[in-house]
Order: structure tokens, then sequence, then C-alpha cells
């Protein structure tokens, strides 16, 4: 099944992004040419990229914030911290696209729940999905609502596994609660927050169900991203050699971003 539905299909998408191989027209083997019209020639590809650099660096920052500070609350074992536990949980385990289908009715901008909501408060509300500038933003929150759960189910399991006699002796020393999670929560935490932030950032970049739903890489393709560019060229234009090649762009940016991430994680990731 490995060899079938993932190994053979990768090497296929791989010598395919050296053809101009669609379902209407004879192929042809023409090097690397969808790799040079990609990389200095067509502007949306770079418009796709800054966006996807965008999306990911807010998503994964306030989704990697969120998760870790509510982990911390969460780990005093307070009462009805359970329930708050699950309530978080929820959105994890709810459909993608079921998700974005609703967020995308609530922040509709003329009779969406949202504004309706900013408008007793006389806010006034943005256009969300429709607007320029409010459409990526509209998408991170989603985002964010959906991951955050899983960040923080992750950051409790590695609160878990911090001994309590380091701890306590932090205490015994004279260390408040404030100096505690500085200097002995967060560094023993690190190599969760570093699981966290690859798996984090490697997601963020295959972003999908959000903009096929919500809002199609519009307006004026300010919510165009990579993983979505890729499904325009090959599956609405079949210019599958092209879409093949942008493929393995996106593999080779994400790569080399975990191999950065890997390669500083010697510098402030502290195992036990």
């Amino acid at each position: 099944g490995l060899l079938v539905f993932n190994v053979i299909p990768l090497l296929a998408a791989f010598a395919l992004g050296f053809t101009d191989y669609s379902f209407t027209a004879e192929t042809h083997w023409i090097g690397l040419t969808n790799y040079r019209v990609f990389l200095f020639e067509d502007p949306l590809f770079w418009k796709a990229m800054r966006n996807t650099f965008y999306y990911t660096a807010v998503s994964v920052g306030l989704s990697v914030v969120l998760g870790l500070l509510l982990a911390l609350a969460l780990h005093q074992h307070l009462k009805g911290t359970r329930l708050f536990r699950s309530v978080y949980f929820l959105p994890v385990v709810a459909s993608t696209a079921a998700v974005s289908l609703v967020w995308g009715l609530l922040l509709e901008p003329n009779f969406g729940l949202v504004n309706y909501l900013l408008g007793l408060i006389g806010i006034p509300g943005p256009g969300w999905t429709q607007s320029l500038t409010w459409a990526m933003p509209a998408l991170i929150l989603v985002t964010v609502w959906k991951t955050v759960g899983y960040n923080m189910v992750i950051f409790l399991a590695g609160l878990q596994d911090i001994p309590q006699e380091v701890r306590e002796a932090a205490r015994i020393d004279g260390a408040n609660g404030w100096r505690e999670t500085i200097q002995i929560v967060l560094p023993l935490l690190s190599p969760t927050t570093f699981f966290v932030i690859v798996i984090s950032l490697i997601t963020s970049f295959q972003v999908f169900d959000y903009i096929y739903v919500m809002t199609q890489g519009n307006p004026a393709y300010e919510t165009l991203t990579l993983s979505y560019y890729i499904y325009q060229v090959g599956f609405q234009y079949f210019r599958m050699g092209e879409a093949s090649a942008l493929s393995y762009i996106l593999f080779a940016v994400v790569f080399l971003l975990t191999l950065v991430q890997f390669g500083l994680q010697r510098r402030w990731v502290q195992y036990q």
C-alpha cells in the first residue's frame, strides 16, 4: 500500500514536473522549463508564496502561543479544568470543511452573526472574506480556532512530563510562579515546543481546505496559497506537468525550513 499509493505517485509527480503533460495534448519532455517559468516569469507564484509565508507565520505564532497559555492555565488543576479541556479540543475533532462552511456563514459581511454582534456595540463589521484587507486575517482566525486545542493538548502532555521534584526544588529556593515558569517550565518544555512548531509549520504550508471552502483564493488572489495554486493549475487548468513542478517547489520550501529548524534547535531546545 505504501509503495502503490505513496512512493510511485511521488516519483511519477517528480518525473511529470519535467514535462508539459496535460489531459488534452501530447506530452513532451521540456526539462526545467516549468521550474524556470514559476521562479522567474510567473508573478502569481510569488504572490502565492508571500501569502503562504504570511499565513504560516501569523497562524502558527498565534496557535502555538495561545495553546501554550491555555495549557499553562489548565495545568493548575483547578475546578472545571476537564470541562474546559474538552471544550477547547472539540474544534480539533470537527471536520475542517464543516468548520470552514460554518465560519464562512458567520463571517458573511451582510447577514453574518459576527458583523451583527459587532453592529450591536457600534462597530461596523468588515467585509471579512470579501475584503482585500480582512480575507487572510479571517482565514487565520478560523485556523487558530481550529488548531489551538491540539497544541494545548500536546503542551499539557509536555507539562505533565516535567518532574515535579524539579519544580518543588525551585520553589524551595524561593522562585515564585513567574520565575518558575520562565526559568524551569519553559526550558524543560522546549522539546515539546519544538515539536509543535515543526508540525504546525508543515501543516500550515499545506493549507487547502479553508481556502477551498471559504475564499477560493479570492479576492484578487489575496488568499491564494501554494497548495491552492497547485490545485488550480492541475485540476482547473489541467496543466499537470506544471502542477507537479509546483508541488515539488512547495516540498523543497518545507524541507529547507524543517532543516533550518532542526539546525537551530541546538541553540534553544534543552533535553532532560
